[in-house]
């Protein structure tokens, strides 16, 4: 783990860091607590505070609290205050300040190891928890309301100028490839289509049921239709076996592009629009949704441009 420590001591500090080098980690050294304060705001990759409460710029106390409170903004930072005193009233004070746990200084090299493999323990487990929350069980993406919360950053940036654009896309005729094949085919079928798409390339979700969502930051309307027929390509070409065929599947798409008056819901509406235009076209194409200013929900036959593909057609059930 990355340990940051802040003691007033130099010596101390030295000893404390060999202690922990020793055993593995990563430290980084403060005597001064307001550094060591600015420096965990800025190092997202901070796992551990160990901190004295004699400290100079701001006390111990006052960095257990601010670092408390970018713990509470969703950053998984675990808080050791260390003190000579063995004073009720400081471990009280210390705790209530968002100290995780209090040990003597200098602390016993096992009793610190010991209390770190208990933070490793609970890190790994609230990484679980999250991860259980978060993502969808079967694709291992985003589900879709994980897919919100991780939109809003982008759509920050985009009020403030940044391109971005939104894709919807599902799998044609599913419901005749759960009839007819069952659902562990079903399943293996949304799978197949996830591993098709470059996760890096945006913020990637499974909305629900065969239903997909994919935010792309930094794509204009040009460069997301590229990429959108890239996936459908990629998917037309999947050959998935079965007890009695191959199964082959094909998907529709519907690309939108934000616009400065745009909301997330805004954004993904359009895009759920030309999806829908898309099935009504043939399905397996990928449509545009144009941004109509006068209307939150423009009529279709106005908001949808069509883009003839002209793929391999495959029929996706005899």
């Amino acid at each position: 783990m990355k340990i940051v420590v802040v003691d007033s001591c130099r010596v101390e500090l030295d000893l404390l860091s060999a202690m922990l080098v020793e055993n593995g980690h990563e430290t980084v050294l403060f005597t001064d607590a307001l550094e060591a304060l600015n420096y965990v705001q800025c190092d997202q990759a901070v796992n551990v505070l160990l901190t004295g409460l004699e400290t100079t710029s701001i006390t111990g106390s006052e960095l257990c609290w601010e670092v408390r409170l970018l713990a509470q903004r969703g950053r998984q930072i675990y808080i050791i205050a260390m003190s000579t005193s063995n004073e009720e009233g400081n471990l009280i004070e210390t705790l209530d300040c968002g100290a995780d746990d209090f040990i003597h200084k200098p602390p016993k090299q096992q009793e610190l190891m010991a209390r770190l493999r208990v933070i490793e323990r609970m890190r790994m487990m609230q990484e679980e928890l999250i991860n259980l929350a978060s993502l969808d069980c079967l694709t291992g993406i985003f589900n879709r309301r994980a897919f919100f919360d991780a939109a809003a950053a982008h759509c920050h940036n985009a009020i403030n100028g940044k391109k971005l654009t939104a894709v919807m896309f599902d799998i044609d005729h599913f419901k005749k490839v759960n009839d007819r094949y069952g659902h562990d085919v079903g399943d293996r079928a949304i799978v197949s289509v996830v591993d098709c798409i470059d996760k890096d390339a945006g913020l990637l979700a499974r909305m629900g049921g065969e239903e997909f969502a994919l935010l792309l930051p930094g794509y204009d309307k040009a460069a997301a239709m590229k990429l959108a027929n890239k996936i459908r390509i990629a998917i037309s070409r999947l050959l998935i076996e079965t007890e009695t065929s191959s199964l082959k599947l094909t998907c529709s798409f519907g690309v939108s592009e934000w616009s400065k008056t745009d909301s997330i819901e805004s954004l993904l509406k359009r895009a759920d629009l030309a999806l829908y235009r898309a099935k009504e076209s043939g399905r397996n194409r990928v449509e545009f949704g144009k941004y109509n200013p006068n209307d939150y929900v423009p009529d279709r036959s106005e908001q949808v441009e069509i883009i003839e593909l002209n793929p391999e057609l495959v029929e996706l059930i005899a």
